[in-house]
């Protein structure tokens, strides 16, 4: 019996390295829905050139349309509520700093534009597991080109879930002006940076 332990614990562990490895097999086709608990989603833009201030949105979702034989017909949409942004801001009792960025209108202005909207258009692949992923993103009623840099982590048959999954990790830069949003130029940047960390369950 410990024999067969040992054994399982052997072919676990280097089922996982495969996947790390990118050697598993090819993910599963169709559709895919975020696995909002262990994804996230932040941003980062220059403060008076001291620092790179961090925020988050907390409430996103996304899908996803694959078909590994064609991986340049994937599809993705991604939806984010602007009211959920986090600062973390240390003096919440005097002033609602994230209330203030997500519906003021010198920022993301969500009590008129209550949904910020990136739609692919193209993929393309650049290595065995990473892609460029072209789209519209709309922000404050505008609409503008974005290019996402993704890395696809890892591809498996989730333990939980019992069912497949995938995990990518996405970096983006665009520029906040192009948007509209002006507010404190130059002394907060124009370039923001979205970091994004994402897993996704077949549906």
């Amino acid at each position: 019996m410990r024999k067969g332990l040992i054994a399982g614990a052997v072919a676990l562990i280097l089922e996982i390295a495969a996947v790390r490895a990118g050697l598993a097999e090819p993910p599963a086709a169709g559709t895919y829905r975020m696995d909002r608990a262990h994804s996230s989603l932040t941003w980062k833009v220059n403060h008076l050139g001291l620092s790179n201030y961090t925020a988050r949105f907390t409430r996103f979702d996304a899908t996803l349309d694959i078909d590994p034989a064609n991986p340049q017909s994937a599809k993705v949409v991604v939806t984010v509520d602007p009211t959920s942004v986090r600062t973390d801001y240390p003096f919440s009792e005097k002033r609602d700093f994230d209330k203030e960025l997500g519906e003021g209108e010198k920022f993301f202005n969500a009590k008129e534009f209550t949904l910020i909207v990136f739609s692919s258009t193209r993929v393309e692949r650049t290595g065995k597991r990473t892609a460029n992923v072209t789209g519209d993103l709309t922000l404050l009623g505008i609409t503008k080109p974005l290019t996402i840099y993704v890395t696809l982590n890892g591809a498996m048959q989730h333990p939980m879930a019992q069912a497949p999954a995938l995990g990518f990790s996405g970096i983006a830069k665009l520029k906040r002006s192009d948007f509209g949003m002006t507010f404190m130029l130059p002394l907060i940047g124009d370039e923001v940076t979205l970091s994004i960390e994402a897993e996704f369950i077949k549906s």
